[in-house]
């Protein structure tokens, strides 16, 4: 069992960070989300405000309790205001290596005594994140999955150094916020990450070669096999460009079977990353909703 009295420190901003720190503002725990930019701070309390407010519109939660979820949230822009004191930190900056072993060396003297390290990773090594900082074996990959408010999986993944008491930790941490954790050992892509890059790849494939239409090719994965976003509109949420550093990055670890499409490599190239440049496949309005009939076609490659 989880102490409710512990904090929760969540680094980085964006879509996951976002969905993290809701999920453990909600779920009880005093969370503090930082980012060295303070407009994706904003955009980040709205979107957490807004998601606690549809669940009061859905009758999931009752409006004393949506309060006290807001409440327990702060933002920060440095980790100096937002680590102190934390027993947990989740980072969830670029998928930069340098990048995310200075977060973890800067915030393991202002963290509590023993606190959980861990990082969202999709593609990096555990391992050598864990080697920036001392007791390496309190460090653990904590993969979560956007939306994140949606999604009950958390792929918790195992370096080198990590211990016994670490694992046992993190999966407390998982069922205190209503989560369902599987173990991966450290290897490019884990499970999930390998598996949906490899679809998400083959899915452009078809689109460049005009084996039939963005549209249709995500209704078939939809009605298919069940899954609850195409191939395509996935990419276009979670972004082209952190697609094309994932497959890169496979490739380069697996082999040929992950090597990118060219496709993927001409959209990011124009800016076309998905949903938050407006355009990837799909087209979307300043709402953020697609744009029917906008999906990519061969003829226009």
């Amino acid at each position: 069992m989880i102490d409710n009295n512990q904090i929760v420190v969540v680094v980085g901003a964006g879509l996951m960070g976002t969905g993290i720190a809701h999920a453990f503002a909600s779920s009880g725990f005093a969370t503090r989300l930082v980012d060295s930019n303070g407009q994706a701070l904003d955009k980040a309390l709205q979107n957490i405000h807004a998601i606690i407010d549809g669940g009061v519109k859905l009758g999931k939660l009752v409006p004393e309790a949506a309060a006290a979820a807001k409440e327990r949230l702060s933002v920060h822009t440095a980790l100096a205001e937002g680590a102190p004191g934390a027993s947990l930190l989740v980072e969830t900056v670029s998928e930069n290596l340098a990048l995310k072993k200075a977060v973890l060396a800067e915030a393991v003297p202002l963290l509590a005594e023993g606190a959980l390290l861990a990082t969202n990773t999709s593609a990096l090594s555990v391992t050598e994140i864990a080697a920036s900082v001392p007791r390496p074996e309190r460090v653990i990959g904590m993969h979560f999955f956007n939306p994140v408010h949606k999604m009950k999986l958390v792929e918790l993944v195992l370096g080198i150094a990590t211990d016994a008491d670490t694992v046992a930790r993190s999966r407390a941490w998982c069922d205190a916020i209503g989560k369902t954790s599987i173990l991966v050992n450290e290897s490019p892509g884990l499970t999930t990450s390998r598996m949906s890059a490899m679809l998400g790849n083959e899915a452009m494939w078809m689109l460049q070669e005009g084996t039939a239409s963005a549209e249709d090719i995500d209704t078939a994965l939809r009605m298919g096999f069940n899954h609850p976003m195409g191939p395509l509109e996935l990419g276009d949420l979670t972004g082209w460009d952190t697609r094309l550093s994932v497959l890169r990055y496979l490739h380069a670890t697996l082999g040929e079977k992950f090597r990118p499409c060219p496709l993927i490599i001409k959209m990011v190239a124009a800016g076309r990353h998905g949903r938050k440049t407006g355009h990837g496949v799909y087209r979307y309005d300043e709402a953020g909703q697609r744009v029917p009939g906008s999906g990519l076609k061969a003829s226009a490659l």
